[in-house]
């Protein structure tokens, strides 16, 4: 009985790149106004383990999951840039009954994206025309 389990255990280590899909959202922004949230998601939302990171490129691999290597995920994100939109690419590991890899970052990045906004100060207000100042 434990031969058959650690063969099905071997087999599902070896077939899990497999599951690994591609998920792509478009969010209607600049990618370099996305990408602090999602450098905020990945720093600070106590989910994921940085692997890499690129704010050149807008490309990170992190890891995700608890216990040993069978258990932990690596996956990636990329933002891709087109006019005023930016394209959220998450490369993700198996999503299965238990978990949904893509569908939490973005719901993450999204959580992230709303404190960033709310954080950022205000607008400074306008400078009255110089027509209106006494000469």
């Amino acid at each position: 009985m434990k031969r058959f389990a650690l063969a099905a255990v071997l087999v599902l280590i070896s077939v899990g790149p497999s599951f690994a899909k591609v998920h792509k959202d478009v969010f209607p922004m600049q990618c370099s106004a996305l990408w602090p949230a999602v450098r905020d998601t990945l720093r600070n939302s106590g989910k994921y383990g940085i692997v890499s990171m690129d704010s050149n490129e807008m490309i990170a691999t992190y890891t995700m999951g608890i216990g040993s290597i069978g258990q932990k995920r690596t996956n990636s994100v990329a933002l891709n840039s087109s006019a005023d939109t930016c394209e959220m690419v998450i490369t993700s590991g198996f999503s299965g009954l238990t978990n949904d890899d893509a569908g939490d970052f973005k719901k993450r990045v999204n959580e992230s994206l709303a404190k960033l906004k709310a954080a950022a100060p205000p607008a400074p207000a306008a400078k009255p025309d110089d027509a209106s100042k006494p000469q």
